[in-house]
């Protein structure tokens, strides 16, 4: 057990690397990850059920075995911060997307990826990013779990909404299902676990293995999207690794921006950046993949998976710029 654990904390320190890793043997190996991409079984409503579902629901199981009542009671002990970390990432992240697809001019099935990115909640290795970089953690938690909470009904409205403006029709129902199935009902069985076993000396030696889980499976939901879409990543331009780049990076400034305006301390922002900028494009790319009404713009699940990549990279470069700065003003400080 010690053993897994210290994988799993490795996992966790060099996300970045294992997604990339992954990543690039997929691009060369396509059908390495082949498997990652198979059909279950079809969903009457919410349409495919792939194998990447399963990982995207383990993802956020493990995201349920941490959660206690104790955070509950933290999150109803600061609604404000909450209130302002909900209105940020729904806010800025979407309407973000929708004026980058302007201003670039991206095709209407690109842009529809940038706008499903934008409209997903907060990706759970945010939370990994923000005790790196000594961010407030209950918050990054906090974030987190009430984005995944909202996101069945913000997700498929703010879609339906903001892709008005694409030409193409997009249902909330299928998606709202979706985020059911792969999202809230995998967490709530996790929390459930948490409170009814979470006391026992079992429960508290798999727990510190839930962020390594979250890794791999983050890794394997990359390279199912590689394998499938891989070799049409370079057909479409650098307009998408320009618009990812710009999308995250701006999330990140605007989401510290925020908690600026309203008065955040250094961790707290540090926080909201990172949750606002890293969003759960995993999801995302599940959406775009298993979701009928995407069938007809694949070209959307393939900025949804180059932002899934980026988004790991650039949030452990972050966790580490910010980690510096303290190193630094703690050496400055002891001379």
């Amino acid at each position: 057990m010690k053993s897994l654990q210290k994988a799993s904390k490795f996992l966790s320190d060099y996300t970045s690397i294992v997604v990339i890793a992954i990543a690039v043997l997929t691009f060369f190996v396509p059908h390495m990850m082949g498997w990652v991409n198979f059909q279950l079984f079809t969903d009457p409503v919410s349409n495919k059920f792939t194998s990447q579902s399963i990982i995207i629901g383990v993802i956020m199981f493990s995201m349920g075995l941490t959660l206690t009542t104790e955070d509950f009671r933290i999150l109803a002990q600061r609604p404000f911060d909450i209130c302002i970390g909900a209105i940020a990432q729904y806010l800025i992240m979407p309407f973000l997307a929708l004026g980058i697809s302007r201003a670039l001019h991206l095709p209407n099935g690109i842009a529809l990826g940038l706008i499903l990115v934008g409209c997903c909640p907060g990706g759970v290795s945010s939370n990994i990013m923000s005790y790196l970089c000594g961010g407030d953690v209950a918050f990054s938690v906090g974030m987190t779990t009430v984005s995944t909470l909202l996101s069945p009904f913000m997700t498929p409205l703010l879609v339906s909404f903001l892709a008005s403006g694409t030409e193409i029709s997009i249902q909330a129902l299928p998606m709202f299902v979706s985020i059911i199935e792969t999202v809230i009902l995998p967490v709530g069985l996790g929390f459930l676990l948490n409170y009814m076993y979470g006391k026992t000396e079992t429960f508290h030696k798999i727990q510190p293995l839930m962020p390594g889980v979250a890794v791999l499976g983050l890794a394997c939901v990359v390279g199912g999207v590689i394998s499938s879409q891989g070799s049409k990543f370079f057909q479409s331009g650098v307009v998408i690794f320009v618009a990812v780049l710009l999308h995250n990076g701006l999330g990140y400034l605007l989401g510290y921006g925020a908690g600026k305006l309203v008065g955040m301390n250094t961790s707290k922002k540090r926080t909201i950046s990172i949750e606002v900028g890293m969003q759960n494009a995993g999801l995302a790319t599940n959406l775009a993949t298993t979701t009928a009404q995407f069938a007809s713009t694949p070209e959307s699940a393939i900025i949804c998976a180059v932002s899934c990549t980026w988004h790991s990279i650039s949030g452990t470069l972050l966790a580490g710029m910010f980690a510096l700065h303290d190193k630094r003003k703690k050496a400055k400080e002891s001379k």
